[in-house]
């Protein structure tokens, strides 16, 4: 199972160092204002893959923290519940 993660990490990344060589030309990105950004679009790929995942971060770092603050506090101590009444047997008629 090792041998097998390793050469499943070695096909990625083979796969993006070929997709880095076959993509060296420059492309321009066009922000507001008329601003651009001249680059590879190797460069541009990575670029807006950091941005996303740094994005997707900061939107869940909220719930974490939720989530966490709420598993960390203790619990009460319960009390133990009485049995509560048996329901009756009987089943109501049905209809009018």
């Amino acid at each position: 199972m090792k041998y097998l993660s390793w050469l499943l990490k070695a096909a990625v990344f083979f796969t993006v160092f070929a997709f880095a060589l076959n993509n060296q030309s420059n492309v321009r990105v066009h922000f507001f204002f008329g601003t651009f950004w001249d680059a590879p679009l190797v460069l541009v790929v990575l670029a807006t893959l950091a941005i996303g995942v740094m994005l997707g971060i900061a939107v869940m770092v909220p719930l974490w923290l939720r989530a966490r603050k709420g598993h960390s506090a203790p619990k009460p101590a319960a009390e133990t519940p009485t049995p509560a009444a048996d329901p009756p047997t009987t089943i109501p008629p049905h209809g009018i």
